[in-house]
């Protein structure tokens, strides 16, 4: 650093540095909040779509599939559920392995990780590649 830079100079340069850090940041926290709504009910999903809609970022794009695919599941579930007992019992330990994938999903969200929730994560990123 040369000796007659003067400090204002130093200031004014450490501010542009964190105002760069803060607005990048700031990006990952949003696309960080729309993933997790993502997860949160089908309403939550319609949300997240909504809000990612122009600017297609990877991130949230990704959690929306993979909540999708959660969320196309349980409904697929709740119609084996009205097949009396055979049904009943699927449909019931079908809801746990759900209420399993959810969880994992909205941790991932959370944690800022895209990774494929068990069982039928990679399906999901196959059957919604083009959304």
């Amino acid at each position: 650093m040369n000796p007659k830079t003067n400090t204002s100079e130093m200031h004014s340069e450490d501010a542009s540095a964190q105002h760069t850090r803060h607005a990048t940041t700031a990006l990952a926290t949003e696309d960080k909040n729309i993933a997790i709504i993502a997860y949160i009910t089908v309403i939550g999903l319609i949300i997240a779509f909504i809000m990612n809609n122009e600017k297609k970022a990877v991130f949230p794009t990704y959690h929306i599939k993979q909540s999708l695919g959660i969320a196309l599941t349980g409904l697929a579930l709740f119609v084996v559920g009205m097949i009396p007992v055979l049904g009943w019992i699927v449909s019931f330990l079908g809801s746990l392995g759900l209420l399993y994938l959810w969880i994992t999903g909205l941790m991932n969200a959370i944690n800022g990780r895209q990774v494929p929730v068990p069982w039928l994560g990679e399906k999901f990123e196959e059957w919604f590649k083009n959304i």
